[in-house]
């Protein structure tokens, strides 16, 4: 991924330069974990579940809860291999036996990992994702932890106020005069870019800007971009004051969040299968904008945010 570079940043304000110095540190612990990963050859760990988790605050706070629900319930040690890069890199380590569990999205899955059409319902994704995954790969996938975080085309909210935009479709014809901003596996997958475009006509003023994810939503509200492809559940949207276009032409798949777990490790451990159902259904859209908000907007720990949170849902 290509984020801003240091010249850019010193046109920032304070905080912006913060913002900017705090993704760069999660950039060099996720290829800090990565390297750890590739060379990490201990003793047998049979009594020890890895979780990983991509590098990105959901989920973070994802493996985190996860990490803790079977701290908590089983008390098997946990060790934490979190900011493993994108969908592929987690999706190897697990088949190479390097994580345990971590947490992917069924429309992820079906389309990066499953190369399947993005297509069906949130019931229909889910069980072909979990027969596909089990029968390709030996992977479980879990039930789905309540909510679906789909990706969200952002703009400014004054820009949809003044314009009088709540589709896509609607906004479409605005974009030649718009700059989009973009993560790289946004532009690269095949539920991404391309077919975004291809799908609403999308034409904008110069090719999209290429960033990290954490920066898209600062640089959309700093005007550095007119549009973003964001994550509905992203806690800074309503603290920017940024506005979701509706996917009126339903591009975009169903992205339930689900736990999904080497079954040679559930074999020795179904206990651990037991504690995470226990999550099934109990996380909301709102209950994770929350919680993104509380470690992006509020720069609070995520172990005592995760902690908070299942204290208070009883779990």
């Amino acid at each position: 991924m290509a984020g801003e570079t240091p010249q850019s940043a010193l046109n920032t304000s304070c905080s912006d330069r913060m913002f900017v110095i705090d993704v760069m540190i999660r950039r060099l612990l996720a290829l800090l974990a990565f390297v750890a990963l590739l060379v990490s050859c201990g003793p047998s760990r049979e009594n020890r579940i890895v979780v990983g988790s991509k590098n990105f605050t959901e989920q973070l706070v994802l493996g985190e809860i996860i990490a803790q629900q079977i701290e908590a319930k089983t008390h098997l040690p946990v060790e934490r291999r979190f900011y493993l890069a994108g969908s592929y890199i987690c999706h190897q380590a697990l088949l190479g036996g390097r994580i345990d569990i971590y947490p992917e999205y069924t429309g992820t899955a079906l389309t990066a990992i499953l190369k399947e059409k993005p297509e069906g319902s949130s019931a229909q994704v889910y069980e072909q994702v979990k027969g596909e995954y089990a029968q390709r790969f030996g992977i479980s996938v879990g039930p789905s932890f309540g909510f679906n975080d789909t990706f969200a085309i952002e703009i400014r909210a004054d820009d949809a106020r003044r314009l009088g935009l709540k589709t896509i479709s609607q906004a479409a014809s605005h974009t030649p005069q718009w700059r989009a901003g973009f993560g790289y596996e946004f532009m690269e997958r095949p539920d991404g870019y391309k077919g975004l475009a291809a799908t609403y006509g999308l034409r904008f003023a110069a090719p999209p800007r290429i960033m990290d994810l954490g920066l898209l939503a600062r640089a959309l509200k700093d005007k550095q971009i007119d549009v973003a492809a964001g994550n509905t559940t992203d806690g800074l949207i309503a603290a920017l004051d940024l506005f979701v276009l509706e996917d009126d032409r339903h591009y975009f798949p169903p992205y339930e969040a689900v736990p999904v777990f080497r079954q040679e490790m559930l074999a020795r451990h179904p206990e651990i299968k037991q504690a995470l159902d226990e999550l099934a259904g109990k996380i909301s859209d709102g209950d994770m904008r929350q919680l993104n908000y509380a470690v992006d907007g509020q720069k609070r720990d995520a172990k005592e945010v995760v902690r908070e949170f299942l204290r208070r849902k009883q779990l």
